[in-house]
């Protein structure tokens, strides 16, 4: 296989993992409709450097490093699945709170800054799509690869996660996903602080059973 047929290889394994239903997915579509477009496509942006990052790690072989220190690995998963419950939380305190004084959630804040700042440390909180990107590589990459395919795979990587989740953003940010979130707010944030807190419990949990082992 080809260089380049390797690359496309990676990115349309990344393609799917981007789509796929998650705290990131539960975020960025929650600033959108809330806060602005803008916001929502800095949160996207937020998401690309995340995404880049844990690219970097893995061609620099630091994931494989976090799978044998185990005890780095469990505080990565416990401090990520604290934020998210912690995240969570704040998201349904603030669900019958009307949507122009949502100002106490998280999320719901007109700096396209902050929506950025709170994608990435969203992006980074989960150790396990580090693992998954170390993964990716360690199968489709070859032993040495060249000087232009670790160069271009965080790049393309960005522009992977970032792009989807532009998508997101400019889709909840229309009027009709507006409409609809106002008209069930109450519930939406529910189930999204409810979906946020899931996932950081069982972050916690997997933790503390690859501790009991």
């Amino acid at each position: 296989m080809s260089s380049f047929a390797i690359v496309l290889s990676i990115l349309a394994a990344l393609i799917l993992g981007a789509m796929s239903p998650g705290p990131s997915f539960v975020l960025v579509s929650r600033i959108a409709v809330v806060s602005s477009r803008r916001a929502g496509l800095a949160a996207a942006v937020g998401m690309g450097v995340g995404g880049a990052v844990f690219a970097g790690l893995a061609l620099l072989g630091l994931t494989a490093l976090l799978l044998r220190v185990e005890w780095l690995y469990l505080l990565l998963k416990l401090a990520g699945g604290l934020y998210l419950v912690y995240l969570g939380i704040r998201i349904g305190r603030g669900a019958r709170q009307p949507l122009a004084t949502t100002t106490e959630a998280p999320s719901a804040t007109a700096s396209p800054l902050r929506a950025f700042l709170l994608a990435l440390a969203t992006q980074l909180s989960n150790p396990k799509t580090a693992v998954v990107y170390g993964s990716i590589f360690a199968a489709l990459l070859p032993a040495r690869p060249e000087a232009w395919m670790i160069v271009a795979l965080p790049l393309a990587t960005f522009a992977v996660e970032a792009g989807w989740y532009a998508v997101v953003a400019l889709a909840f940010s229309l009027h009709g996903p507006r409409a609809v979130y106002i008209g069930w707010k109450l519930w939406i944030d529910r189930a999204a602080g409810g979906v946020m807190g899931l996932l950081g419990l069982r972050l916690l949990v997997e933790g503390l059973r690859s501790r009991a082992v």
